[in-house]
Parts: C-alpha cells; sequence; structure tokens
C-alpha cells in the first residue's frame, strides 16, 4: 500500500513540474529598445502576405499553458536584390482566437488587449541584420496594446522570385506593453508571451 502511495505521490510531482514548465524557456527573448525610424522601400518589389500566413502565440500560467493567435491581419515585405529589406504588419484584435472560448472573450477584455480601446496591433521593419544565408536579426516598431517598442528576434528568410517566407519564434514580456493582469493568487500568469511568425508573402499583382 505504501508502494502505491509513494508511486501516485511520484506520479503526480511530475505531472506538476511538467504542467508547469515555461515555454518561454525554449525560445529567444526578444530584445526591447527604443522606438526607430522604419526600414526605407523605395525601389524594391512588394511581397504582400497569402492566406498560408500564420500568427500564433502561447501564454502560460503556474498551471499549464494555452495556444491562441490572430485569424486576421495583412502585411507585406519588400525585397530588394534578393534581400528583404522593409516590411509592415497589421493585426485585427477582434480576430484574436484560443483553444477556449471563455479565454478568448478574457483576452479581448480590458484585462489583457482591450480590443474595444486598441483594435489593431502593427509591427513595422526597421531593419533585417543578415546572419547567414538565411538567418536575420528582425528589427521593428512594435505596437500592442496602445505602447510602441522597438524589438528584435532571430528570423529565417528565404526569398525566391514567387515567394518570401519569414519564420521566428521568440518571446516578449507582455508587462513591457503595459498588459500586467496577474492572475489569481495560486495560478499567476507569467510575464512571457511566446510568438510563432509564419509568414508567407507573393509579388503583389
Amino acid at each position: 500500500m505504501k508502494t502505491t502511495i509513494m508511486t501516485m505521490t511520484v506520479g503526480a510531482a511530475l505531472l506538476s513540474l511538467t504542467s508547469c514548465k515555461n515555454p518561454a524557456d525554449e525560445t529567444t527573448d526578444a530584445k526591447v529598445g527604443e522606438v526607430a525610424p522604419e526600414a526605407t522601400s523605395a525601389g524594391g518589389t512588394t511581397y504582400v502576405f497569402t492566406d498560408a500566413s500564420t500568427i500564433e502565440f502561447t501564454g502560460s500560467k503556474v498551471t499549464g499553458s494555452h495556444d491562441g493567435g490572430f485569424k486576421t491581419f495583412a502585411g507585406s515585405f519588400t525585397v530588394e536584390d534578393d534581400e528583404p529589406i522593409a516590411g509592415t504588419v497589421t493585426i485585427d484584435m477582434n480576430s484574436t482566437y484560443s483553444d477556449s472560448d471563455k479565454l478568448t472573450e478574457h483576452l479581448k477584455s480590458d484585462d489583457f488587449f482591450d480590443v474595444a480601446t486598441y483594435p489593431e496591433t502593427t509591427f513595422k521593419v526597421t531593419s533585417f541584420e543578415k546572419k547567414s544565408d538565411t538567418t536575420y536579426d528582425v528589427s521593428g516598431n512594435f505596437t500592442l496594446h496602445g505602447v510602441t517598442k522597438n524589438i528584435t528576434f532571430p528570423a529565417v528568410a528565404e526569398v525566391s522570385d514567387e515567394t518570401i517566407s519569414v519564420k521566428a519564434d521568440f518571446d516578449i514580456n507582455r508587462k513591457d506593453f503595459e498588459i500586467a493582469y496577474a492572475g489569481k493568487p495560486d495560478d499567476l500568469i507569467r510575464d512571457e508571451v511566446v510568438i510563432r511568425l509564419n509568414l508567407e508573402a507573393e509579388p503583389e499583382s
């Protein structure tokens, strides 16, 4: 009997440790700085986002995590000499979704995104700094919840005549953008939020 109880206790402890893991531990923290001049795009080719593009996020608390994203957004990249040089993203915050209908409505409330006051989130590229053939440090002015800061994160970008794809996994601190809802005292919400970008664009027709 003692062995059974011990096994159950150890199992519960291991399950608790698993559920408490912070997803942001697996991603790079975005660097946060002051707002910078936007990248110029004169002379380049504009590629607009296709329906295959996705923007997703993962938030977590002490007891587990939730996934979500945005159903409606638009944007483009500018390419010159086979290199990305500029870009913009505009997100309709009313299109926020998650793995729980109740959570989705809470995220839209003034505890989090406050979409009634801030219906759009934008990202405007300030630079693509090339690190290798396909890897870049992407910097841009990110406006979320009425707060604008410049963030920098690693990304993989591949360019052809037909498409450009930009993929990135990184995390931001929500409190940098004045989203400070703490959650329940015994189930606190973590500050870090993982963002996953999978953006595909084609030459503007």
